[in-house]
Formats: C-alpha cells, structure tokens, sequence
C-alpha cells in the first residue's frame, strides 16, 4: 500500500504510539494481499535498532511477523542483528542508500526466507537484510512490506 492516509496512520499508530493491536490489521492485509507463492520459507523481521527496542519496549515488525505467522502458519526465525545508529526518518533518499543500517547474522539463516518490514523507503534496509541473509547462508529472500513510500 502507498505510505499515506489509513497505511500511515496505522504503521503511527503501532511505531509511536504503541497501539500493538494495530499489527492485527497490517498483518491481515499482508497475508490478503501478497501474491501466490510469496507466503513460503521462515518469517524473519528486520530488526530494529537495539536502543529503540528498548525505548518502545517492543520491536513494531516483530510484532507484524507474529501475527502474520499466526494467519499463514510460517514459522519465524530471528537471525539478524542491527547496530544502533540514528533513526532513517528524517534522512535523505541519498544518504540512506549511501549509508544503510549495518545488519549481520548472528546465527544461520533458513533456505529460504520471507524477510518482513513495515515500510519500504527506499529498500536500504531491506538489501541490508538480504545481503546478512545470503552471507549466513539463505538462497532465496523475499522481501515483503505492508506500505512503500513513493
């Protein structure tokens, strides 16, 4: 979905105001809406950063890949890892993709992989993920997001 009105709002809801029920929802029209076939593999989140996991006291994409595994019945595995660094709100297309998050793999990762975000800026993030994912041993990572920026 596009990162605005009701998707928006929704991913605030959960991000910043801590409304976990709001995971319901975005999961739902995930497991409604990803193509044929794309529900397959482990269920990992990206991770978030360490000090705003334990600012928020929760991790918003976990929270979404919990549910979603509860609809489709992937299992879920959390091998990444991700250092704290500034948040990307805020941050430029260029600076982002020039500097994306660093992420590694603390543990082996499955086969295959349905790797989970809440929003795709630019897909830094997401490449970053992939990138740990194939290093740790995955060979085929399937992005997928509840709503991109345009």
């Amino acid at each position: 979905m596009p990162h605005d009105g009701v998707a928006r709002e929704l991913v605030a809801a959960l991000k910043f105001r801590r409304l976990l029920a709001a995971a319901d929802p975005i999961a739902d029209l995930i497991a409604r809406r990803a193509p044929g076939g794309l529900l397959c593999g482990a269920l990992v989140a990206v991770p978030a950063a360490p000090s705003r996991s334990l600012r928020r006291g929760f991790d918003p994409a976990e929270e979404i890949a919990v549910r979603l595994a509860a609809l489709s019945g992937l299992p879920i595995r959390a091998p990444l890892r991700r250092a704290n660094a500034p948040p990307q709100v805020g941050r430029s297309r260029a600076d982002r993709i020039s500097r994306p998050p660093r992420i590694w793999a603390a543990e082996a990762a499955p086969r295959q992989v349905l790797l989970l975000d809440d929003v795709q800026t630019t897909g830094a993030t997401l490449r970053s993920c992939a990138d740990a994912l194939r290093s740790a041993g995955a060979e085929r990572v399937a992005p997928i997001t509840f709503a991109r920026t345009l």
